[in-house]
């Protein structure tokens, strides 16, 4: 296309649009071509008008050339796609983004455009991504702990080629429901399989990173007719040493993250590149959308006390006994494919040797010179080992 002006497509794209995911939200999201122009998508209570021009403090600001403006907003080109490119940068509220190009359908050639769903599932409303055929086979991807959805956004292009990918956030993380309920394991696992039975028809395979990959084995320990198969990128699996804590932690209460405490942007962005071994690998754009959603979502005091609940239970996980991770582990049912990183400060690769003891069936595979996130370190290897995985899979 050839336009100059944005404002025609966009209130020719949003003409009579309602979006029942923005209908608690009144938000502002500016379109900027380079400094040249900029155009705003006002949100009042899931209603949207489009004006010339941009607000003081927009909720969200998406930064590009007005070519690829252009292309997201006709439905040509996918904006999750345009992102992962690195032809569209994201400032503020990244989930309004997510949300907003969820209204931009188009009959792009692929199925890698990327929708925005809600879904009421163990009681919460719960926000997810959708992408892929949908009468393929169902792919649910877990973000980890104070991330959120756009966490696995470099797996939906590769894995929705073929299958109907699926992206959750978890509870009180992103754009689903806080609740003032233990995040512990369980109660984790048991979200997901509510999830799982109000979204897919079939059993599907779970994909998930860190916190994700803990609430996805619990998930298949407790329900396993609803999971194919298992893709577990560095799960945050229970402390096996170090638990001389384990009294003093018990005895904090997660209300203590209902306090006001300001994480510094700066210390923030230092923690989030530790989880990298090389933080290089990844473009100086990505660690300020993430780090501006990080922001945002801790914010939000039901959020805040989520976000701690988990963090308190990954420490407070059982690993031994009845109810303990590692003697239930070997009564996992589902095939399951272990990535660890050779350089993660959270997890260490160490744990492959105990899951292999545990699970001798289970694949286990370490990358070199690896961190926390491997999805966005080995971006292609990650995509292939899972699209090889889910090919070896039967039934």
């Amino acid at each position: 296309m050839a336009e100059t002006d944005l404002l025609p497509l966009l209130r020719e794209r949003l003409a009579g649009t309602y979006s029942p995911l923005l209908a608690d939200r009144d938000a502002s999201l500016m379109f900027s071509a380079g400094g040249m122009a900029n155009w705003t998508v006002d949100i009042e209570r899931g209603r949207t008008a489009a004006r010339h021009g941009g607000p003081a403090r927009p909720t969200t600001t998406v930064h590009a050339a007005l070519p690829v403006l252009t292309d997201v907003v006709s439905g040509e080109r996918s904006g999750v796609q345009a992102f992962l490119d690195g032809a569209l940068t994201v400032r503020g509220d990244l989930s309004l983004a997510l949300q907003l190009d969820g209204l931009f359908p188009g009959d792009v050639s692929d199925d890698s455009r990327t929708y925005t769903r809600s879904v009421r599932a163990g009681g919460l409303e719960t926000f997810y991504l959708e992408a892929g055929p949908v009468d393929a086979p169902p792919v649910v991807l877990v973000h980890g702990l104070s991330a959120t959805n756009a966490s696995m956004l470099p797996l939906i292009p590769a894995l929705s080629k073929d299958f109907r990918v699926l992206a959750p956030d978890l509870p009180g993380h992103g754009g689903t429901q806080a609740t003032s309920a233990q995040h512990a394991a369980r109660y984790l696992g048991d979200w997901l399989v509510a999830f799982l039975r109000e979204t897919c028809d079939q059993p599907a395979v779970l994909v998930g990173n860190s916190l994700g990959g803990r609430t996805s084995l619990e998930a298949a320990l407790n329900s396993p007719a609803d999971v194919r198969g298992l893709v577990l990128l560095c799960p945050a699996v229970a402390f096996r040493k170090l638990r001389q804590l384990v009294p003093f932690v018990r005895l904090v209460p997660d209300e203590i993250a209902a306090l006001p405490l300001r994480v510094p942007r700066r210390m923030a962005l230092a923690g989030l590149r530790g989880l990298f071994a090389d933080p290089s690998r990844l473009p100086d754009a990505w660690y300020e959308a993430a780090i501006d959603e990080f922001v945002r979502v801790l914010s939000i005091r039901a959020n805040r006390l989520a976000a701690f609940s988990a963090l308190r239970n990954i420490y407070l996980d059982e690993p031994f006994g009845e109810s303990g991770f590692w003697d239930r582990l070997p009564a996992l049912e589902p095939p399951a494919l272990f990535v660890w990183g050779d350089k993660d400060v959270l997890v260490p690769a160490g744990f492959a040797r105990f899951v292999s003891d545990a699970l001798p069936t289970a694949r286990t595979v370490v990358f070199s010179n690896c961190g926390h996130v491997p999805q966005f370190e080995y971006r292609e290897e990650t995509a292939r080992l899972t699209r090889e995985f889910i090919g070896g899979l039967t039934g």
